[in-house]
């Protein structure tokens, strides 16, 4: 009897392991070093607004959150950022490429549970280097039977993706900490859409949860592989 899934998409960052606190740490650094020239809440919304503008030009990942951080400090002063912040925001990103990975509970035992009864595929976005690191230290790279570093994650992705695994998008389910990325666009391919919330969100990713039968909701991945036997 063939399986209703057959294969299970897992998103990487903040799903499989930490990666948003990184980013909130080094914006609260970011605005100390600009704290004689904006507040914290005037610089978050212009930096927010530079990460927005710049998705199109540098993709995700920490290198387009460092020039984001450069290009705002250079907008709040008005031309006039010291070499040395400039330096400090440099040194703030290339602690954030280096910084040790850390998975999140129950992503190793989720990932081993469903290895050896389904195809298992690594969706992520975000930069190359840094993510075929971030997934060699975590050691579950062998697990996966494919992985997949995208600029972005749109409907067509998934389609793509899932289309060339057994029994297509219909037979495939993504897990993901983002509604945006993860969930919503897998769905609009056909598949299943599993939402895992994290704690901390990147605000470009947020969206609604899906009103469809195809959608679920887990806590954390410990109840994933009992998710998937249910549905078959």
């Amino acid at each position: 009897m063939t399986r209703i899934l057959q294969t299970i998409g897992f998103d990487a960052d903040d799903t499989l392991w930490h990666n948003e606190r990184f980013f909130s740490l080094t914006q609260e650094r970011f605005a100390d070093l600009l704290a004689d020239h904006a507040d914290r809440e005037h610089l978050g919304a212009r930096l927010l607004e530079a990460e927005r503008r710049n998705i199109g030009h540098y993709g995700f990942g920490v290198k387009g959150f460092v020039l984001s951080m450069i290009e705002t400090a250079v907008e709040v002063t008005e031309g006039r950022v010291p070499g040395a912040v400039i330096g400090d925001i440099l040194k703030a990103g290339q602690e954030m490429l280096n910084h040790p990975m850390e998975l999140l509970p129950h992503a190793r035992e989720a990932v081993e549970a469903l290895a050896d009864t389904h195809r298992l595929v690594l969706v992520t976005k975000g930069d190359l280097l840094h993510q075929e690191r971030k997934l060699a230290q975590s050691g579950l790279g062998e697990l996966f039977d494919a992985v997949e570093i995208v600029s972005d994650k749109q409907a067509a992705t998934y389609a793509r993706i899932f289309g060339a695994c057994p029994g297509g998008a219909a037979a495939a389910m993504m897990v993901g900490n983002s509604l945006k990325s993860d969930v919503r666009p897998a769905i609009d391919a056909g598949g299943w859409g599993t939402h895992v919330p994290h704690e901390l969100m990147w605000a470009l990713e947020h969206a609604e949860k899906p009103d469809h039968p195809k959608f679920r909701e887990l806590s954390d991945l410990g109840g994933l592989p009992e998710l998937v036997r249910r549905i078959g």
